[in-house]
């Protein structure tokens, strides 16, 4: 199985743009009607039900992944590729419901590029020790 990304559509949008696309849409699901909107009912419910349902779809990607890497198929791909979107999507309601907007994340991605992963994690790991974490 390969790791490369599907071809798309050239006059489909940007990954960038889906994802934006999608946090303007969960942002205006606030306040909105539970009884009506996915969304809206998670931020209704409150922050342990919304970071629950990460936690949840977290698990089942791992569970999916594990599927995939024991027996490659493209049902195991569709199913880990759905696993992962759904745990995106929850993850971006998890952020809106906490004040975060996914540019932050994007922005601390391009912050570490280029970074070793062991040097970034030694730079973290010294800033909780020496009492600077925020």
């Amino acid at each position: 199985m390969s790791a490369t990304p599907p071809k798309t559509n050239t006059n489909a949008s940007t990954p960038q743009d889906v994802l934006a696309r999608l946090a303007e849409v969960i942002e205006s699901r606030k306040g909105g009607d539970p009884g009506k909107s996915y969304v809206a009912r998670l931020f209704h419910k409150g922050t342990d039900t919304v970071l629950k349902k990460v936690g949840e779809e977290a698990t089942e990607a791992v569970m999916a992944g594990k599927d995939m890497s024991a027996a490659p198929s493209e049902a195991h791909r569709k199913a880990l590729v759905g696993e992962f979107a759904d745990l995106w999507f929850h993850s971006m309601v998890a952020m809106a419901h906490l004040g975060l907007h996914p540019d932050e994340v994007v922005a601390e991605l391009a912050r570490r590029e280029g970074l070793s992963g062991l040097e970034e994690f030694a730079m973290r790991k010294n800033k909780t020790s020496t009492g600077s974490a925020s």
